[in-house]
């Protein structure tokens, strides 16, 4: 199982010196992987989703930019994963992501994983001069350009909203065939989708019933399109730290370091292949870099 660690970008605690610390420790205590997400905006009124409104984190009021930061990762290591867990894609123009994330994992040595999603907050597609409409087919085109862009030259693509005439692109990934991609989603449909696009699965941690049926699901995807599913990979993200001690949920990612090495076999039974958690704002960084070093340390 693979262990990751979402760098501190929001908050007070979001700086030059803490994200070194973080990045370092981590590569040198030996989990496999660093994260960054996206928000481009946090509405004082709370962020509209499907005509509701859902009430959003302090941390959102300000959230660095992602690949910035995992650039500044980058510079500070030299083998960990460097992962997006996740970038809004339709926020963006196909040509200039693909470019930008091409640029992290050159620079990097092809350390890059994308995590990308097709987003919900109304507001911030709004300030992105971008359609909240259609975000299921756009999503799966914008997939399928920044695959081409990622490509041999020339380049084109030519779909209902994106269409790139025949040029010549670069740079390109390090590795052939691409950066790998996962799919941060959560409905049926939006597994479904990234299933069929053969794309790695990026699911948030509820318990243990709604991760079950979610791989469930992007797995008989998968197959039913053609895909291996065990070669497509499942990234859980869990919202919150390891806790210090034994907690009452038993074995499960958000318990202590024992309870969470407990529960990988059943993970790796399900489908799981990583696993990341949020720091803990609010808790001392040097008792969680001690947890996490024991928890690396204990999983090898």
């Amino acid at each position: 199982m693979r262990l990751g660690i979402a760098l501190p970008t929001t908050g007070d605690s979001a700086g030059a010196e803490t994200i070194t610390e973080v990045a370092s420790t981590a590569e040198r205590t030996g989990l496999h992987s660093l994260w960054t997400f996206e928000r481009l905006l946090s509405p004082t009124a709370g962020g509209q989703m499907n005509g509701q409104t859902v009430p959003l984190p302090d941390a959102y009021d300000s959230v660095l930019a992602p690949l910035e930061v995992l650039a500044f990762a980058a510079a500070h290591t030299s083998r960990i994963t460097l992962g997006t867990s996740v970038v809004v894609a339709l926020l963006h123009n196909p040509a200039d992501l693909a470019r930008r994330f091409a640029t992290l994992d050159r620079l990097s040595g092809g350390r890059v994983v994308a995590g990308l999603a097709q987003g919900w907050m109304a507001q911030e597609f709004e300030a992105a001069g971008v359609p909240l409409s259609n975000r299921g087919p756009r999503f799966s085109e914008f997939i399928e350009a920044v695959r081409a862009l990622w490509g041999p030259d020339p380049v084109s693509y030519d779909g209902r909203f994106y269409r790139i005439e025949e040029s010549n692109v670069g740079p390109k990934p390090t590795r052939a065939g691409g950066i790998p991609i996962l799919a941060g989603a959560g409905s049926p449909a939006g597994i479904r989708r990234a299933a069929r696009l053969g794309l790695g699965l990026n699911p948030v941690w509820f318990g243990w019933e709604a991760l079950e049926g979610a791989v469930q699901v992007f797995r008989a995807a998968a197959a039913e399109a053609g895909h291996d599913p065990e070669t497509l990979p499942v990234v859980v993200r869990v919202n919150q730290f390891p806790a210090a001690e034994p907690t009452a949920d038993g074995a499960s990612p958000t318990g202590s370091p024992e309870q969470i090495l407990e529960a990988i076999p059943r993970l790796e039974a399900i489908g799981v292949t990583e696993l990341l958690w949020n720091l803990d704002d609010d808790g001392p960084l040097d008792d969680q870099l001690s947890r996490l070093a024991q928890l690396a340390g204990a999983s090898v």
